[in-house]
């Protein structure tokens, strides 16, 4: 219509169309009126991209907020509708339970997994991944202070070396600034049952807790990170080699301790809040 006006009436053409003359002015502002959330839309798209799509509205909105870029979370959650972004969730879980190979520790955590300070209640298990027929596996401590991981170690296959070797690295990384009555936790697994790992926990007074058998909730903190490091990885861009894949849980573990904000941690990565809390 905007374009025929050059050769009839607007009147005229208004008639034809069965249209009011305020509702051609309304559509014809809105047409030509520049979106006014464009530079939002591009921040938000930015940001959605450089963590690979692992940031939903919420996260997004506390991202934009450290840039010093404020607005509600539920106008975030629109235009990211709008937009078709979304942040990715996926579930999976390997179980290591065979049984009992050794005596079982009672569960002292009782799902208390907060602390009121780092290297008081560390939390581990181990999770496995798939590239085609070949398999690999991971074993970290996570911090319930601040959810950091500790130490993890990766294997092609889940022996108790893997599992020896992620404690190792957490007490030589953490034995200048660790404090005492420190818990660990895990499930039943096979390898927490072992001699030698109950043995490496007595002298370095640590205390073991173990979740009840069959019941995943009383390490839901560690699930959930397996959750979020699955979705966030290979989820997002499947790898074509256990190489590939071991390159991409290194790179995402980093991220995650040192530049991925948690709601909960007040915004902040993990690491950042540890050091925060240091100051």
């Amino acid at each position: 219509m905007e374009e025929l006006r050059e050769q009839h009436l607007l009147s005229d053409l208004l008639t034809i169309a069965t249209l009011a003359r305020s509702n051609f002015y309304y559509h014809r502002a809105q047409l030509w009126s520049k979106d006014k959330y464009a530079d939002l839309k591009q921040h938000i798209t930015t940001l959605y991209h450089q963590h690979k799509g692992r940031y939903g509205y919420r996260r997004i909105t506390v991202a934009l907020k450290q840039v010093g870029i404020h607005h509600n979370h539920k106008l975030i959650a629109k235009l990211m509708k709008q937009l078709k972004l979304s942040a990715r969730i996926r579930r999976q879980k390997w179980r290591s339970y065979k049984g009992q190979q050794g005596k079982i520790a009672s569960n002292h955590l009782k799902r208390r997994f907060k602390a009121n300070r780092p290297f008081k209640r560390w939390l581990t298990d181990i999770t496995e991944f798939k590239v085609g027929d070949n398999k690999l596996y991971l074993s970290p401590i996570l911090d319930c202070y601040n959810n950091e991981i500790i130490s993890y170690t990766l294997s092609k296959r889940p022996t108790y070396d893997l599992v020896s070797r992620m404690l190792s690295q957490a007490l030589e990384k953490t034995k200048a600034s660790r404090h005492k009555k420190l818990m660990l936790h895990s499930d039943q697994g096979w390898h927490y049952q072992m001699k030698p790992f109950k043995k490496t926990l007595k002298k370095h007074q640590i205390k073991q807790s173990m979740s009840r058998k069959g019941n995943c909730l009383d390490n839901a903190l560690m699930e959930g990170f397996f959750g979020t490091l699955k979705c966030e990885t290979i989820y997002i861009e499947k790898p074509g080699s256990i190489e590939a894949l071991e390159k991409q849980i290194n790179e995402y573990i980093h991220y995650y301790n040192h530049e991925r904000i948690q709601l909960k941690l007040k915004g902040l990565s993990p690491v950042q809040y540890r050091t925060q809390s240091l100051i």
